[in-house]
């Protein structure tokens, strides 16, 4: 019997044609929340349960106290169905309000406008399509990532959904029998109204232990978006997280290093036929979070774009505080790394966009904390967040701990900032070698061997291989060559400053070819596009054959597409 051998990894993009029978299908994956016949099936003819859950007081209070005239309702996929019922309900709430109050300047007509189709993540605020109908305040529906905005004012309305207490409570106690355990409570951002009461009814029980940190906007905190006490701080890897509900993976990687262990509460179950009347639930049991088949995954990822030539850098927000300086500082990290990054801004990233371009080498998303962290096989390269990147380029990735966040504040852990210390691999001075001595450690002399120096510094710089093949990768700082004159070391004042040749000015012919290069600077984007693309553009395959005569000339159709006219005038032929 012959064992089979394995398939060799795919070396060039797959086909991007869509088949026919596919040609309407949208490639972006599906959610995964309640469909929208579905959830306005729930609240179908209970009324008072839907002006809770959309909070339509409090919403309009909101509103009317900030003075907003032009409001834009952002709903997730799953609600569109119930947009138009939410705004009906808002309408009529301001209409009683205003008949009741006398103050002219708040009776003015306000104008809501529903956001059908978000330019990225449903759980980001799309300020982008807020601004196209000149809103003053946008109220965003459902689940949230909570990452601080930048232009209009939020009003949050988590759509609160249903909890049975008892349920959670029996199954807190099957899991935590010990009373003195350190638990720390968490929700869904969905589920967090019940957070208080059922700390009040475990306390009840004995457990003294616990701590329910609140709600805030602050994706950087040690519990993303929660306010942790100074001295739960100090002692966070002594508790166990009890969360209510699927948490996002990004929190389930950030916490997995900062917690002792992990538990989640399944809310897949129905949560209230128990307090109905009806036939008791059984107990969903507390399941063990793993991040370990997780993490695996993520460095992979990392040892496949540490060798990456070229990067790309995905702009999937334009909300999110702070991208604007996170993109800054991810080109000045790949810049320094020797490697070349391009910069695409996408709406809802897919497989199918990223494969268009087979000359990236690696993808890494600037988003919020959440979105950033893409997961899925169909991806023709890795996708990563930027503390992944910073990882993977900073020479921690033999030996990462397994400490993750999502947040752009992961980046000011690499000294992003920092010129002569903590520098990557092949970056700053070595340690014993003076300012005097160039990077191959012998002294910098004047003279025309500028071309023969950067050869030998390029040689002498450490192999790099391809830590999952083993195999010598002789490209992974494209842009090293091109970046050694600006790093040469001072001179002494005496020292006699060469003039710049002409040769010095021109490209070297490599043994490989000629370097391709745009405005002067090398382009590896253009590299590839010369010599591993087989279609170039419009044009490209257009072959010109020598031909002893011209062709002939020949006057082409006029007129309207109804009926075409060959020739001038009234005789011309009509076709």
């Amino acid at each position: 019997m012959t064992t089979p051998q394995p398939q060799p990894p795919p070396t060039q993009a797959p086909i991007l044609s869509t088949p026919e029978s596919h040609i309407f299908e949208d490639p972006t994956p599906t959610s995964s929340s309640t469909s929208a016949s579905a959830f306005t099936e729930i609240y179908r003819d209970n009324e008072g349960a839907f002006r809770e859950v959309f909070e339509i007081e409090r919403t309009v209070r909101e509103v009317m106290r900030g003075g907003f005239r032009r409001v834009a309702l952002q709903f997730p996929d799953g609600m569109l169905g119930v947009a138009g019922r939410v705004v009906g309900a808002l309408e009529g709430g301001y209409s009683k309000t205003k008949t009741a109050n006398t103050d002219p300047d708040q009776n003015q007509r306000i104008r809501f406008y529903i956001l059908a189709d978000t330019s990225y993540g449903s759980c980001c605020v799309d300020e982008i399509a807020a601004e196209h109908v000149s809103a003053d305040v946008v109220i965003h529906y459902g689940r949230s990532c909570l990452s601080p905005t930048t232009r209009l004012p939020v009003i949050y309305i988590y759509t609160s959904q249903p909890l049975s207490l008892p349920t959670a409570v029996s199954s807190f106690t099957q899991t935590f029998p010990d009373r003195e355990e350190k638990v720390l409570l968490m929700a869904d951002i969905t589920y967090q109204i019940h957070i208080p009461k059922l700390v009040e009814a475990l306390r009840e029980l004995g457990y003294t232990n616990l701590t329910a940190p609140e709600v805030v906007r602050d994706p950087g905190s040690v519990v993303p978006n929660r306010k942790v006490e100074e001295g739960v701080r100090e002692r966070l890897g002594e508790y166990v997280l009890w969360h209510v509900a699927e948490p996002p993976k990004a929190l389930l990687l950030t916490l997995a290093a900062r917690v002792r262990e992990m538990y989640i509460y399944p809310t897949t179950v129905s949560q209230t036929s128990s307090d109905s009347g009806d036939a008791p639930i059984p107990t969903p049991q507390s399941v063990q979070a793993n991040t370990s088949l997780l993490l695996r995954r993520r460095y992979a990822l990392l040892t496949t774009l540490s060798t990456a030539p070229i990067l790309g850098i995905l702009i999937n927000t334009l909300s999110v505080s702070d991208h604007l300086t996170a993109l800054s500082s991810l080109k000045k990290m790949i810049s320094r790394a020797g490697k070349k990054s391009y910069t695409f801004v996408v709406g809802k990233v897919n497989a199918a966009k990223l494969a268009n371009f087979s000359e990236i080498g690696g993808w890494v998303v600037v988003g919020c904390w959440e979105s950033s962290l893409i997961e899925g096989s169909d991806f023709y390269k890795g996708v990563v967040t930027p503390f992944e990147l910073g990882v993977a380029l900073r020479g921690m990735g033999r030996g990462w701990d397994g400490s993750w966040r999502g947040d752009f504040g992961g980046l000011d852990d690499f000294g992003i900032g920092e010129e002569s210390s903590g520098m990557g691999e092949g970056e700053g001075k070595e340690e014993g070698v003076s300012e005097e001595e160039g990077g191959n450690g012998r002294e910098q002399t004047g003279g025309s061997g500028g071309d023969e120096d950067e050869d030998s510094e390029s040689e002498s710089e450490p192999p790099v291989y391809d830590l999952r093949t083993g195999r010598y990768i002789s490209n992974s700082r494209p842009m090293r060559s091109t970046s050694t004159a600006a790093h040469q070391p001072s001179q002494s004042p005496n020292a006699i400053t060469p003039q710049p040749s002409e040769a010095s000015k021109s490209l070297t012919k490599r043994a490989k070819g000629d370097l391709a290069t745009i405005n002067g600077a090398v382009s590896p984007g253009a590299e590839f596009l010369r010599t591993q693309r087989t279609w170039t553009g419009l044009g490209s395959d257009f072959v010109q054959e020598e031909r002893e005569v011209a062709g002939v000339v020949e006057e082409g159709r006029s007129g309207v597409a109804r009926g075409y006219v060959v020739g001038d005038g009234e005789g011309g032929e009509r076709r």
